[in-house]
């Protein structure tokens, strides 16, 4: 039987950094990721972003929270989800 391979986004991590998002069908026939690095579904991957923090319909804060599928490059990888770089937001 043949595999489906499905194109999609994954991010690439290497040294415990998501350096690279591509398109691939995770076909390693076709394209393997460079030697040492991982490759994560992006969809399906949690992710530490900042969230705003809404009282009263207003926006009073930013916290870090979890989010599937918001991982980016630049974000730093703890072994279990991307974690974003970007600094705290204003208000």
């Amino acid at each position: 039987m043949l595999q489906e391979f499905i194109a999609q986004n994954y991010l690439i991590i290497q040294n415990n950094v998501v350096g690279n998002l591509v398109v691939w069908d995770g076909n390693t026939n076709v394209w393997t990721p460079p030697v040492g690095s991982i490759a994560v579904v992006q969809a399906t991957t949690p992710a530490i972003v900042w969230q705003p923090v809404i009282v009263d319909n207003v926006l009073t804060d930013w916290q870090l929270g979890q989010e599937i599928g918001q991982g980016n490059i630049g974000f730093t990888w703890n072994g279990t989800e991307a974690v974003t770089n970007l600094p705290k937001p204003s208000i």
